[in-house]
């Protein structure tokens, strides 16, 4: 699940005490581009705390990325960090992205304490200029992950009791960006996160446990269709689309970490062209990069505009 822990916002996966220990220890994040032309990496910036989720604005000029609780513009030529306002929400997670037109921020914070004294994470829109938060979602725990191509529809990841016992489970679902009654997708046991919309709107991507690995997926954007992309000893998280449509980057951990999503693990970025997909159920994987990483790593969209780069942090 996604918690506020100290200061830092977890991914909705369920990680527990192992990850809370970890962020207390000390860390080196290096926000990096990678060059898919070049093969390259390049540091943006890195600091002596953790930060997470960087996600490109439509002008190419900065990453936005979370950090203690709050959010930060990020210029990508030098570095220089700007802090981002937020308003009251001031334990935002690090799901977090941008509407289509740059103009508004979506974001998933942890601030608001419920009837039972508790602080779920909900879904919120802010103007990119800053200002007060908007909230979208009143249930929780709500994570934000995609976006429609036309901008009207919000796709995220939601722990809901839900079947004839009630037991708790997290699917994904839709909402209207102006808020209104959410529309579940899934319904498969097991963990379903990071939903995505292909360019073309045609597509939810997604990462699911539901055979029992984690591998990506996807559906369409009613929740009809779902078919396996990924299936590999990896466990897989987080699909991005490229803007083209090309490309999907995605992240994966080197050994199976079962439903969970944890920090400062042997982890690798990884690549498949749309287009080998076909009618297959699965397409050749490319490696791009291993290091430390996978909590924060990638969590949300962050290729560049132009399709040719995308942003990740290492640890």
């Amino acid at each position: 699940m996604h918690k506020l822990i100290i200061t830092i916002g977890l991914s909705a996966c369920l990680v527990g005490a192992a990850v809370a220990q970890s962020v207390r220890q000390p860390v080196l994040s290096k926000l990096e581009i990678y060059t898919l032309g070049t093969k390259s990496r390049r540091v943006v910036r890195q600091d002596s705390v953790r930060f997470e989720a960087p996600n490109w604005t439509p002008d190419g000029r900065h990453l936005i990325i979370n950090e203690r609780g709050r959010l930060y513009r990020v210029t990508v030529s030098d570095g220089r960090k700007e802090l981002i306002d937020t308003g009251s929400a001031r334990a935002c997670n690090n799901d977090h992205g941008l509407t289509p037109d740059g103009k508004t921020l979506i974001i998933s914070d942890n601030t608001r304490t419920d009837a039972t004294g508790q602080s779920p994470s909900r879904i919120y829109t802010v103007p990119i200029s800053g200002g007060e938060p908007t909230q979208i979602t009143p249930l929780g725990p709500s994570y934000w992950h995609g976006i429609s191509p036309d901008g009207k529809t919000l796709a995220y990841v939601g722990e809901r009791a839900v079947g004839p016992t009630g037991q708790a489970d997290f699917d994904i679902y839709t909402v209207p960006i102006t808020g209104g009654p959410e529309t579940r997708l899934t319904a498969s046991p097991g963990l379903d996160d990071g939903p995505e919309y292909s360019p073309d709107g045609r597509y939810l991507y997604f990462n699911s446990y539901r055979t029992g690995r984690m591998q990506i997926w996807r559906m369409r954007p009613d929740g009809s269709q779902p078919e396996q992309i990924t299936d590999d000893a990896y466990a897989n998280w987080f699909p991005h689309p490229s803007p083209d449509g090309r490309w999907i980057v995605f992240i994966s951990y080197v050994e199976d970490q079962k439903a969970a999503h944890p920090a400062d693990k042997e982890v690798v970025l990884r690549l498949i062209e749309v287009k080998s997909l076909g009618q297959k159920k699965t397409g050749p994987v490319q490696e791009l990069a291993r290091f430390r990483g996978g909590q924060g790593t990638i969590n949300v969209a962050s290729w560049s505009p132009d399709s040719r780069s995308f942003a990740f942090v290492s640890y």
